[in-house]
């Protein structure tokens, strides 16, 4: 059982490495079909965001099956539905045909996040969540590293039609595992109930939390900057340096891998200095900062005209974000645990992606630049840092988190 946790752990971080392959994909394709479908910039954040409107709106409903019904059965019929509707977007037309299967691809996948840090929590012990949250969150930032190359690859090879069908239908394969390692008898795959590691803090209760709320803000923030880079750093490299699609979406992979890379060792190392009598809340929240700090490092890309330094700052920025990946999803289940407060936190991270895609789209419509939106994503790192340094400030005691 000890070994086999692990393995599934990895098997849910693969199956976010799909969820964000299938979501990203549009972005390595929206060149060629943007062309296609004769669509503006404008048009083309409408078609980014449309995933997280239903994403973002289903995320509380979600973690609420999730603790009634269980991990097994949720996740088996989100893989379904997100799938099958990417492959559908091959047919897509016009806009709102692209929008109509984006939703959908979205109301699948709200239930993956939910799904996998109930199973995290349910079998692992806070010493070493870490590291396993770490382990899963990898799959966040592997997905971008490896989606965003791999669609704009076959969209060069294939076309943009071949390569959503052959990523919605690959996805399925993904079921075979789970539902082999994952039985109905595992306690992630039944219902929640009092007295278990999967208990729930209800809804109304976490929403009179200040700690709840610093950690919606918090997330907001974080998300906000990553949705940014994985909608349209591809086109700042293009537009502002000239790169080509390739070498383009080459440089958000290796941004997205190293931030994978520092998500797994941050975790790893806020674990040990736990085990070694430190305060869980203190240790998660000063990565988390760090983390934060760092990402901010991109803002000072509008104040150099060297391409070098640019590009360094937004590949570095991303990087260091990695300290805070598996904090700040482990600092949520410390404080309140189960599956609610985890869709509330997901639910504010999706609104950002809802609001990132459009907004940095309007920004640079109105004034022909990614100077803007660079900015924007500052000032909200910095209210991050505000929200995680005096919001989420409470006893370990889930109990007293409320």
């Amino acid at each position: 059982m000890n070994q086999k946790r692990w393995w599934v752990v990895l098997w849910l971080s693969l199956g976010m490495v799909i969820a964000y392959t299938d979501r990203v994909n549009l972005t390595s394709a929206m060149p060629e079909i943007g062309k296609a479908l004769h669509l503006d910039e404008e048009q083309q954040g409408m078609a980014m965001s449309a995933f997280f409107w239903t994403y973002t709106l289903g995320q509380i409903p979600a973690g609420m099956l999730v603790d009634r019904r269980g991990v097994r059965l949720l996740y088996t019929a989100g893989i379904l539905l997100w799938s099958i509707a990417s492959a559908l977007t091959v047919f897509v037309s016009g806009l709102w045909a692209l929008v109509a299967t984006r939703l959908v691809v979205g109301l699948g996948e709200s239930v993956v996040t939910s799904s996998s840090l109930r199973y995290i929590r349910e079998h692992f012990a806070e010493k070493e969540r870490g590291f396993a949250v770490g382990v899963y969150m990898t799959g966040t930032k592997i997905g971008p590293a490896v989606g965003l190359p791999l669609a704009a690859y076959l969209v060069a090879t294939q076309g943009w039609q071949a390569m959503f069908l052959m990523m919605g239908v690959g996805s399925l394969l993904w079921l075979g595992p789970w539902l082999t390692w994952v039985r109905k008898d595992d306690p992630a795959a039944m219902a929640a109930t009092s007295g278990t590691k999967a208990e729930s803090i209800k809804l109304g209760a976490a929403l009179k939390s200040r700690v709840m709320w610093g950690i919606i803000l918090g997330t907001y923030c974080y998300m906000y900057f990553v949705y940014y880079c994985m909608t349209w750093m591809p086109q700042y490299f293009q537009k502002t340096h000239g790169m080509s699609i390739a070498k383009s979406n080459w440089f958000v992979g290796v941004s997205f891998g190293g931030m994978a890379l520092v998500a797994a060792i941050g975790g790893w190392a806020a674990d040990r200095l736990i085990s070694r009598g430190m305060n869980a809340i203190a240790v998660r929240r000063a990565f988390t900062v760090a983390g934060f700090l760092m990402a901010a490092l991109q803002t000072l890309s509008v104040f150099t005209d060297s391409k070098e330094w640019m590009i360094g700052l937004t590949v570095a920025s991303l990087c260091g974000l990695g300290l805070a990946t598996a904090n700040y999803w482990a600092l949520t289940q410390t404080l309140m645990p189960g599956a609610v407060p985890v869709a509330i936190q997901n639910t504010a991270a999706n609104l950002a992606g809802s609001v990132a895609p459009w907004l940095t789209g309007w920004m640079i419509k109105q004034t022909g630049s990614f100077d803007a939106p660079i900015k924007a994503v500052g000032f909200w790192l910095m209210l991050g840092i505000f929200a995680y340094m005096v919001m989420v400030r409470r006893s370990e005691d889930p109990s007293r988190a409320v």
